[in-house]
């Protein structure tokens, strides 16, 4: 399964990636200043709506290209992929961290970069790596 040192790995391979922390010290990492994966603790109210069933161990928060995006991962696997009222309307999943194969988490911090990515500098990362 996948770790931060994966998540680090593979967000910082992508051109013009910078890691930093967000506004509330955990780990982000950005593309031209724009957040595209991030640590992403559950809170307080977050905790205990979710009760007994809160999902334990790394969360990490990832920026997808739309909504219909995040509603596909959502229902595609709940137990990998999970959202909460604070990201209602906003294109973004949780994911556990622990119960994603590699290969998954690797597309999805590409994709997630993609979807923050300047237009040019997407363009130009298509050229390098032969993407269609």
């Amino acid at each position: 399964m996948a770790s931060w040192d994966d998540v680090r790995r593979i967000a910082l391979g992508l051109p013009e990636t910078s890691e930093r922390p967000s506004y509330d010290g955990v780990a982000a990492w950005r593309v031209k200043d724009k957040a595209f994966v991030w640590e992403r603790p559950l809170r307080g109210r977050e905790l205990e709506a979710f009760g007994a069933a809160a999902p334990d161990g790394p969360i990490l928060g990832v920026r997808v290209a739309d909504l219909g995006v995040k509603e596909a991962l959502l229902a595609d696997d709940p137990s990998r992929f999970f959202t909460t009222p604070h990201f209602d309307g906003y294109p973004a999943v949780l994911v556990r961290l622990d119960r994603i194969e590699l290969a998954e988490l690797t597309e999805l911090i590409v994709e997630a970069w993609y979807a923050r990515a300047p237009k040019r500098l997407a363009a130009a990362y298509d050229a390098e790596t032969a993407r269609p």
